[in-house]
């Protein structure tokens, strides 16, 4: 059986979802498992772990792009190695690799190797542009959500009487920035 798995990384990404999944199609995938989820939350790709569980001995894995499975080399090769032990195979549609054979495993390690050093040498970039902004004092960060919420967080503990939880869930934000705010406030009284 042919297993198609789709992926972005946020619910905007539409677009790419519509062409991952137009390309799963054409290759003839029988069942399509498709998320949105971060690269970052490997943890929480539920449905990679649906369709790893589902393929058995013959059945192929497609992708269309190796970076809609896996961000490093040791999580790809973690991957593969669950896929070959059920006897299965991984083909990447953009780079034409299918790891059923020699020449396509070997070409799959290079590559992941490749992408893997690409993504370090561009976060080293970020972090000296971020750095060079910083000295010169455009670097301002990101804006700050949850102590911007302050005031609401206050009120919905005192007059709602809401636990951390809920206060959480209705603004958006972490239980953790809710507790935060509760400390900053106790001692600034304090």
């Amino acid at each position: 059986m042919i297993v198609g798995y789709a992926r972005t990384s946020t619910t905007d990404q539409k677009a790419g979802l519509e062409a991952q999944l137009r390309d799963l199609r054409a290759a003839c995938c029988e069942d399509i498992y498709q998320e949105e989820v971060s690269s970052v939350d490997t943890a929480k790709r539920e449905k990679l772990a649906e369709a790893l569980r589902f393929i058995r001995k013959g059945d192929v894995l497609v992708v269309s792009k190796l970076d809609r499975l896996a961000r490093s080399v040791a999580h790809l090769n973690e991957i593969v190695k669950e896929i070959e032990g059920k006897g299965a195979s991984l083909r990447i549609l953009d780079m034409s690799i299918d790891t059923g054979t020699p020449n396509g495993r070997l070409m799959l390690n290079l590559l992941g190797s490749i992408a893997q050093f690409e993504r370090e040498i561009m976060l080293e970039r970020q972090r000296e542009g971020i750095a060079k902004a910083k000295a010169e004092g455009r670097y301002k960060g990101r804006k700050p959500t949850a102590r911007a919420k302050s005031e609401e967080v206050l009120r919905m503990v005192k007059e709602e009487e809401l636990p951390a939880a809920e206060v959480a869930k209705r603004l958006g934000i972490s239980r953790a920035s809710v507790y935060r705010v509760l400390a900053d406030r106790a001692a600034a009284r304090g």
